[in-house]
């Protein structure tokens, strides 16, 4: 099973439970939150081997452009853009789908490659496969870093550390998955922010399932929204200083703790009864 965690907004305890499920589960772990991965500061990867992924943008051949504009009409990320005397392309701006070229009467596009960004294999501190990608500042997009992590992988179950809301890069980490699970905080932030991921995992239909995270017992407004929405609540994690504490220090909780394993397993054990 592909199993997503992902979240509303960033700070819910999503790469808390993606970490921990992976302890449990002794499962490869992907962090496709290529902004900012962090899964790797707590499963503490060794061995690690680094590749770069390349993208593609047009380059135009001034003896050959004729300015008549195709290439700019069909780009709808403005990307190439002719202007009187040439044409100016915004490399970070390209999408790499290649259109312009397709467009081109003249045989004036061609394409080199630049790097955006590197992906990190190893294996964690307990010997459990770990890759993750990381964007490079400035680029604008890393959906492809994702497409490569996934199409690099040959195992058949593993876990998705997802980026936070519901941005290009959530959509592309989680539309593989055969489940979900979105953790949230009962705040009224986390709860609205939590809609807008349910909102997606229905339009994409895929099933998925609640965790509250930082619970403090009065969870009234999550419960009644799910219960509306029959929507399986998989567990609660409690809003504990201890846990905080061991967060700060890079800890997976389920590896000092047999109290903290047990809730996680029980998360995992809800995760199979539902699906």
């Amino acid at each position: 099973m592909k199993l997503a965690i992902l979240s509303g907004k960033g700070g819910t305890g999503k790469t808390t439970v993606s970490t921990n499920l992976a302890y449990i589960t002794k499962q490869l772990l992907i962090d496709t939150d290529i902004e900012e991965p962090n899964s790797h500061i707590f499963l503490k990867p060794k061995n690690i081997n680094t590749s770069s992924v390349f993208t593609s943008y047009p380059v135009v051949s001034s003896e050959k452009c004729t300015l008549c504009e195709k290439c700019g009409d069909f780009c709808h990320f403005n990307a190439i853009i002719p202007s009187r005397k040439k044409v100016l392309v915004f490399e970070e701006s390209c999408h790499d789908c290649g259109g312009c070229k397709i467009v081109c009467n003249f045989d004036a596009i061609d394409f080199q490659k630049r790097e955006i960004g590197k992906i990190f294999s190893g294996e964690t501190f307990f010997n459990s496969p770990i890759k993750y990608g990381r964007l490079n500042i400035g680029e604008m997009s890393g959906v492809k870093i994702i497409k490569e992590l996934y199409s690099s992988t040959k195992e058949d179950n593993f876990i998705i550390d997802c980026p936070p809301g519901t941005s290009c890069t959530t959509v592309a980490s989680v539309e593989i998955a055969d489940f979900a699970i979105v953790v949230t905080e009962p705040s009224p932030f986390g709860l609205s922010d939590m809609k807008l991921v349910v909102t997606l995992l229905k339009d994409l239909n895929i099933p998925f399932g609640i965790v509250i995270n930082k619970s403090l017992g009065n969870n009234k407004e999550i419960l009644n929204f799910s219960k509306e929405n029959s929507i399986p609540v998989l567990g609660e994690i409690k809003f504990d200083r201890d846990i905080a504490k061991n967060y700060s220090k890079g800890k997976v909780l389920a590896s000092i703790n047999p109290i903290y394993k047990e809730i996680f397993q029980n998360i995992l054990n809800k995760v199979y009864e539902v699906k």
